[in-house]
């Protein structure tokens, strides 16, 4: 059963069990797409240190979906991270997450955003931002196969689509291509 749908007094047992003050640190990022943080989940992730710091400052109702979605970014000790908590109601308002994450060229940013009081408890969005040094074609092929090119936005940018909740936009830059995956996570 997924951390999400854990009575919420066993998150706090658990974080209290783990004594644990935490900065936040960290993100490891895979070129794949990957399961969809949207599907099915048959263990639940251990609880990551964003989760732990959100929890701290009290962020509940959103906790299992934070824990559920970083760590299926990749959450390790080797990026950076801010939560953008509000100065009050924390539990009742979006939390804004932004992170950096190493990639083979680089640094990729995601940003993603948590809700509270959704029809599935939290609901929760993200972009997670790549530059690739090939053209875009290539990064299509190469990253992104199993991917359907569903055309152009306008102009310059191409959508790939990754079913219903998920699309990957291609846009041109310089001699690469920039990736942009968006979900939104039902």
């Amino acid at each position: 059963m997924p951390l999400l749908h854990h009575p919420l007094r066993c998150l706090r047992a658990l974080l209290a069990a783990l004594g644990l003050t935490v900065l936040l640190t960290a993100f490891t990022f895979s070129s794949e797409l990957g399961p969809s943080p949207s599907g099915a989940v048959s263990q639940p992730a251990p609880t990551n240190s964003i989760t732990q710091v959100a929890v701290q400052k009290g962020v509940f109702g959103c906790a299992g979906r934070i824990n559920q979605v970083t760590s299926y970014l990749g959450f390790d000790a080797k990026s950076g991270a801010m939560l953008m908590l509000p100065s009050n109601a924390l539990d009742q308002r979006v939390i804004p997450l932004v992170m950096e994450i190493p990639t083979a060229s680089g640094s990729a940013y995601v940003s993603a955003s948590f809700a509270p009081n959704q029809i599935n408890g939290c609901g929760a969005t993200y972009d997670a931002v790549v530059y690739w040094p090939q053209k875009c074609n290539a990064v299509a092929t190469a990253q992104f196969p199993t991917l359907k090119n569903v055309g152009q936005l306008k102009n310059g940018i191409t959508i790939l689509d990754a079913g219903l909740p998920a699309k990957v936009f291609l846009m041109p830059a310089g001699a690469g291509c920039v990736s942009i995956k968006k979900e939104v996570v039902l």
